[in-house]
């Protein structure tokens, strides 16, 4: 796809832009324009080469590494890296934010642009600017509190103040909602279109398609490496955009399937768990479940219920200070003091956050397969090399692990297919319950579906999955039964049949089980 030549007063033109690495073509000749105050959606399947394109844009990638060129009000531009894109007004805002934890509000809005006075930082006009500035995105915080006290939707605001610090001109947001609440979504977006109405132009990378069709203008599509087309947001639905995404029509979000329930297999009884540091606050409290052979289990709750610690906790303690409570596996009671033992008991546990919990980055896809049962092609405490190879390639191909080869660092795949190699850990460890806590987070639709499909084949063979999702519609398309959990407390239950989004949501915001 070629955009037509750039329009006058077209702030960015992205022209021919190509890009390739090692044995693989990740952008070729995709034309990208955005005009001032016009919010341009970038979408497309993990790997079809939107954060490539995003860091050639931002300077990550300089000039003469790319083809093609890039045009800011109508010139030709070349970065030599992130700074240089910056004065000219461009600005990126992460998925994973890059905030420093223990300093204040206002020093991370002005690190490394820091307001001084005769060669020192000048605190009270820090302080001021700040404020001005967390006005300006609608956040009401002392410019003085540490970030690490901010909730993660309030850290974004702060990443957006610290954009605008630098007189923004393009602003790029590469999934600003995977994190989020809804409610703190929506206070995002509507900040969106306020910087629209400022003159400030937005790319915004999201998988979520409702936002996406509420606050782009327009939307460009991309799948593997090049443009597909461009559209009007409010002339397309959503069906439309995962056609273009994927190249076929999805006629069902959620693959159907008979369900066949047998016994309980996993019963939580009581289950009680503190913060790890400040002790008597309970993050888990008297929480009680079970999960049937061949189940899928929802877990629904807004940010902060409890949701990950439960099952962190569970996990082997590897969250929380343990204070009561049994776990029951076919009847029996049995002990997960650690996370060999929780392995060795049958549980698996796939965390929200694949790269610091879930990968070992720099390590290659085989080894990062393997890791979780490293027994099975092991003799005599020696890994099998050959064994380990043969295993990671039938488990990368059932997957469908799109690489070079199982010997491609887990760091360089795309965020779906990271997704799917810690999905593969698990599974060659054959267990009997598993734990999937945001397991779509920050994935495109294609690939959601084919990890549907993983879940919903592991239940057909008699696996228990608890899945735990701040997407309702996602808990509602997938599971069997969905338990609701509020400020750590189930607060009830509700059938396939039954559940609906207006009821799970009064469940989630109950004060008392």
């Amino acid at each position: 796809m070629s955009e037509a030549p750039s329009r006058t007063g077209d702030i960015l033109h992205m022209r021919g832009i190509g890009k390739e690495f090692p044995g693989v073509t990740a952008l070729a000749d995709v034309d990208l324009r955005v005009a001032p105050g016009e919010v341009r959606a970038l979408m497309g399947e993990n790997g079809a080469g939107k954060s490539t394109l995003m860091k050639i844009l931002s300077g990550v990638y300089p000039h003469g590494s790319y083809t093609g060129d890039i045009l800011m009000d109508g010139e030709v531009r070349a970065f030599s890296g992130v700074a240089d894109s910056e004065r000219a007004g461009i600005a990126i805002i992460h998925q994973e934010l890059a905030l420093v934890p223990q300093l204040s509000i206002a020093e991370n809005i002005f690190l490394g642009n820091e307001r001084t006075r005769l060669g020192v930082v000048d605190w009270g006009a820090t302080v001021r600017a700040a404020r001005g500035l967390l006005r300006r995105v609608g956040l009401d915080e002392d410019p003085t509190t540490p970030v690490s006290l901010l909730s993660v939707g309030r850290q974004q605001l702060v990443e957006i103040a610290k954009a605008l610090s630098k007189e923004v001109r393009l602003l790029i947001l590469d999934e600003p909602t995977s994190a989020l609440n809804e409610a703190e979504s929506d206070i995002l977006l509507g900040l969106l279109r306020g910087l629209r109405a400022q003159g400030i132009a937005c790319i915004l990378i999201s998988h979520k398609l409702g936002e996406v069709v509420r606050v782009a203008d327009t939307i460009t599509v991309l799948r593997d490496g090049r443009g597909i087309e461009t559209m009007a947001a409010g002339a397309v639905d959503e069906d439309r955009i995962i056609r273009g995404m994927v190249g076929r029509a999805l006629d069902q979000r959620y693959p159907q399937r008979t369900a066949e329930i047998g016994e309980v297999r996993f019963e939580v009884r009581d289950w009680t768990v503190d913060h790890p540091t400040q002790s008597g606050r309970r993050m888990a409290d008297g929480v009680g479940l079970e999960v049937r052979r061949g189940e899928v289990v929802g877990l629904a709750g807004l940010m902060g219920a409890g949701r990950t610690e439960f099952a962190m906790s569970l996990f082997g303690g590897s969250y929380g200070r343990y204070v009561r409570g049994g776990l029951v596996k076919d009847g029996t009671p049995i002990r997960v003091r650690d996370v060999g033992e929780a392995i060795a008991n049958g549980i698996a546990y796939v965390p929200e956050d694949r790269k610091e919990l879930g990968l070992i980055l720099g390590d290659d896809i085989r080894r990062n397969l393997t890791l979780a049962a490293l027994r099975r092609v092991s003799s005599r405490t020696v890994i099998d090399k050959a064994a380990e190879a043969v295993a990671a390639a039938e488990l990368s191909a059932r997957m469908g692990v799109r690489s070079r080869d199982i010997y491609q660092a887990a760091g360089d795949l795309s965020g779906g297919n990271q997704q799917k190699v810690v999905l593969g850990k698990w599974l060659f460890a054959e267990p009997d319950l598993l734990i999937l806590d945001e397991p779509t987070r920050g994935i495109d639709v294609g690939a959601k579906y084919e990890i549907y499909l993983v879940v919903r084949r592991l239940a057909a063979q008699g696996t228990s999955v608890l899945l735990i999702s701040s997407e309702l519609p996602e808990l509602l398309g997938m599971c069997d039964r969905i338990y609701a959990m509020s400020q750590g407390r189930i607060t009830g239950q509700m059938a396939r049949g039954e559940a609906a989004q207006e009821p799970l949501m009064k469940l989630m915001t109950m004060a008392k089980a």
